[in-house]
């Protein structure tokens, strides 16, 4: 049930207590009017309307602008009435409006409706007409105005909060409920469907042939499918707009290899093209040698950073491949950082040794160098490479978001 549904049964009682509060109070003083024909025109039309209208006062959906505004300037009519069918000298000794406290319950529907700044339309547009039947700022009038403003506003205030609320707790037994049943099919999964692949993995490598291409490609999805389980996202690269991205990234990095091409062009162009995810163009890199983690939510840069930051990656992975064996394993992480975007490419390979890379530069052999560092030195970031003989390697590229964000 909604929060905000025993304010709209309140509110329909209160119409009719109202009401009959009201017609008390015209029959009271009848005698005293100096148009009695007029007020009980009017309060007949009121009493007609009241109980024609409670099954629009039951609910939100019900209860329409339309509605609303008609309610309203019934009030306001009857606030504006009362000198005519009223006596002077009544009115400026306090004597209730036609439909008296009743109007209250007008301005309370806007504030359930719309929340607090309806409320306060509609209280300011009362206070206004009551200023005006009284023809002064009377104290007991102007205490009634204020004090319908303020309870109108505190009440719309209540309302807007309780709906967000509402909200924020559907949300959380959606997530809770996705995540009980994430959590059931990852240990169906897990005990049948991954048990299968990496069988057919390594059944097809000891087969060899044929056999041994669809074990490559049962591991590539036993990869995947773990890492959805475990991590509840795999971005798939053939979806158009990642697709898109990337060909945008390699359309940038073309007009920056031009010569001549202005840098203003350049940032144009940059701002033109639009964000990338990250996650999109490393995922491409997954298999049954290769980890990827990366954020459950999108980690965007322009795409032309975005495409030079997941070729650094794949040059990473070049000497990974290369220098450690197909066997090797490597594992990449991406991490989104209040002020960069890390990216780690590490594997269990047999290290680097120490002066290996200076001796591939001086001859020619620039992979680090250019294919890695260069990139990440363009961007304005870094690429540092960690390694320790018989442990392995890792490269740890920082990507600063002043420069990765268009």
């Amino acid at each position: 049930m909604s929060v905000e549904q025993p304010l709209w049964r309140a509110l329909t009682a209160y119409r009719v207590l109202t009401l009959g509060y009201a017609l008390a109070l015209f029959g009271d003083a009848y005698g005293e009017y100096r148009h009695p024909l007029v007020a009980a025109v009017y309060m007949a039309v009121l009493t007609v309307w009241t109980f024609l209208t409670l099954g629009r006062v039951r609910s939100a959906e019900r209860c329409s602008k339309r509605f609303l505004f008609a309610d309203l300037t019934l009030a306001l009519t009857g606030i504006l009435l009362t000198p005519v069918a009223d006596t002077h000298l009544r009115i400026v000794e306090g004597a209730p409006t036609l439909p008296s406290i009743w109007t209250a319950g007008s301005v309370l529907a806007f504030a359930i409706k719309g929340g607090w700044r309806w409320a306060a339309v509609a209280s300011t547009l009362v206070g206004v007409a009551n200023v005006v039947q009284r023809g002064s700022f009377a104290r007991d009038s102007l205490h009634n105005v204020l004090l319908v403003w303020v309870a109108s506003i505190a009440i719309g205030y209540v309302v807007e909060v309780a709906r967000a609320s509402e909200r924020t707790l559907a949300r959380a037994l959606q997530i809770e409920a996705a995540t009980r049943e994430r959590e059931r099919l990852a240990r169906d999964i897990h005990d049948n469907v991954l048990q299968v692949l990496a069988m057919v993995q390594r059944r097809g490598s000891e087969a060899g042939g044929e056999a041994a291409a669809l074990g490559r490609m049962a591991g590539e999805q036993e990869s995947a499918l773990r890492a959805l389980v475990s991590d509840g996202f795999v971005p798939n690269p053939r979806h158009p707009e990642n697709a898109a991205a990337v060909r945008r990234g390699r359309l940038l990095a073309a007009l920056r290899s031009r010569t001549g091409a202005a840098e203003a062009d350049q940032e144009a162009a940059d701002a033109a093209l639009g964000p990338c995810d990250v996650r999109a163009l490393l995922t491409p890199y997954g298999s049954s040698q290769v980890t990827i983690s990366a954020p459950g939510t999108p980690v965007l840069v322009d795409a032309y950073a975005a495409a030079e930051l997941a070729a650094a990656v794949g040059a990473a992975l070049d000497n990974v491949r290369t220098h450690a064996g197909e066997q090797a394993h490597a594992w990449i992480l991406l991490e989104d950082e209040p002020g960069e975007i890390l990216v780690s490419v590490r594997d269990d390979g047999p290290g680097i040794p120490e002066g290996r890379l200076a001796d591939a530069e001086q001859e020619g052999r620039l992979g680090v160098a250019q294919s890695i560092r260069g990139r990440l030195r363009d961007l304005g970031g870094t690429a540092t490479l960690v390694t320790t003989p018989g442990q392995g390697a890792e490269v740890e590229l920082r990507l600063p978001k002043t420069r990765a964000t268009p």
